[in-house]
């Protein structure tokens, strides 16, 4: 996808329309992770450096009922970008309307006005978010030039992204540049060894990333509760795992299509029940007693990545490695996270989601190539699927 990018169009002096991704997290109207934020001022920046009137469109949340609107407000998100960046952020309460009309008209060079979550447009039957041809073309009217630097709703067709980018010039900003320079550079070019990580919970929600990657990479490692089913598929014990039964067929043409090139760990972490607290034995994939569930990959499988892993030029990796969100069970996703950090000559690449959580839980952000800010865009990218926010922007 040779795409327009933001050095490729005229913004000077212009009103310019900016789709970001401020979907961020709030507890109790507080923002408790500004990155996605953070990752959006670059191409802010410039726009202010060449003295553009700047809108911005962003979502929050989902939108079903009146009652979603309160929590859901991107007030505290506009003035958490003020802070960022010192700086007053104007704030329309308004998706449509003469209030919103009239504080674009009155924009003065540099200065970044806000619009209300664009997903207040949802409760008049779903108008953003199954991309109203006429409210895509009303906020189209409001500015002369569209971009797109939201790559978390990239894989979604919106009237905030595919809606506005139909009706005005268009580009893509420095941070969808980034997303689209690395994942697709990792998926179509890779520098090989290529290896891919893919971790998480099913088989069904991987399979498209899976069959996408097997014919590109080196080496597929699956872990993470998807690998049960692989292991039952050649024919093991996995006890209480988890376990897709409807995929066991399709599990073992995988691994036989796949021959060596596809790689399941060789022991597991254990545990008599659910818990954090539960009794946990690390056992070969071979004894995995009936009465026990698989909640981790064991040390044995981390060397075993790590052999693999040792010489790859580039990595990507989705999905943690056993269920991390519980301290005992984080060694394996903790463990791929430190491999891949100390590799010194590789691309590493994370596509967003758990693996990107757990990235930041250990500090290891600067270690990695490229974090991906999208983790269903990352995926769908990965599948090899369209991406509706990307193909709506103009061609170079």
């Amino acid at each position: 996808m040779v795409k327009k990018t933001l050095k490729d169009i005229d913004v000077k002096g212009k009103t310019v329309l900016v789709r970001v991704d401020y979907n961020v997290p709030m507890q109790d109207g507080k923002i408790t992770d500004e990155n996605r934020i953070i990752q959006s001022l670059e191409t802010l920046n410039y726009l202010m450096s060449q003295d553009a009137k700047i809108v911005l469109f962003a979502h929050l949340g989902k939108i079903k009922e009146e009652a979603d609107k309160a929590k859901n407000d991107l007030a505290p998100v506009a003035k958490c970008l003020g802070e960022i960046l010192n700086k007053e952020i104007l704030f329309s309460t308004e998706t449509r309307g003469k209030e919103l009309e009239m504080a674009v008209k009155n924009l003065k060079p540099q200065e970044i006005l806000m619009v209300q979550n664009t997903r207040y447009e949802d409760l008049d039957g779903k108008k953003e978010s199954k991309n109203d041809p006429e409210l895509g073309k009303y906020w189209a009217s409001l500015g002369d030039v569209f971009v797109n630097d939201a790559f978390g709703t990239a894989h979604r067709a919106h009237a905030s992204n595919v809606g506005i980018a139909s009706n005005l010039d268009s580009a893509v900003g420095f941070l969808v540049e980034k997303e689209l320079k690395y994942i697709g550079g990792a998926v179509d070019q890779p520098q090989r060894p290529f290896v891919a990580i893919l971790g998480g919970a099913k088989v069904s929600d991987k399979i498209k990333v899976i069959e996408n990657l097997l014919p590109k990479a080196d080496h597929v490692i699956i872990g993470g509760g998807m690998a049960y089913t692989f292991l039952k598929a050649q024919g093991k014990e996995v006890g209480k795992s988890l376990l897709e039964e409807d995929r066991i067929q399709l599990a073992k043409e995988l691994l036989e299509k796949a021959g060596d090139k596809l790689v399941l760990p060789v022991d597991i972490r254990v545990a008599d029940d659910f818990s954090n607290d539960a009794n946990t034995q690390v056992v070969s994939v071979d004894e995995i007693p009936v009465d026990w569930e698989g909640l981790d990959c064991g040390p044995a499988s981390l060397e075993k990545f790590a052999a693999i892993l040792k010489d790859a030029k580039t990595v990507v990796w989705n999905g943690p490695m056993g269920v991390f969100e519980m301290p005992t069970f984080a060694k394996g996703t903790n463990g791929v996270c430190e491999i891949l950090a100390g590799l010194d000559d590789a691309t590493t690449i994370v596509g967003g989601g758990d693996s990107a959580a757990a990235v930041a839980q250990l500090g290891y952000e600067d270690k990695f190539t490229h974090i991906s800010t999208g983790g269903g865009a990352s995926l769908a990218y990965l599948e090899g699927s369209p991406l509706p926010g990307i193909e709506a922007i103009a061609d170079k």
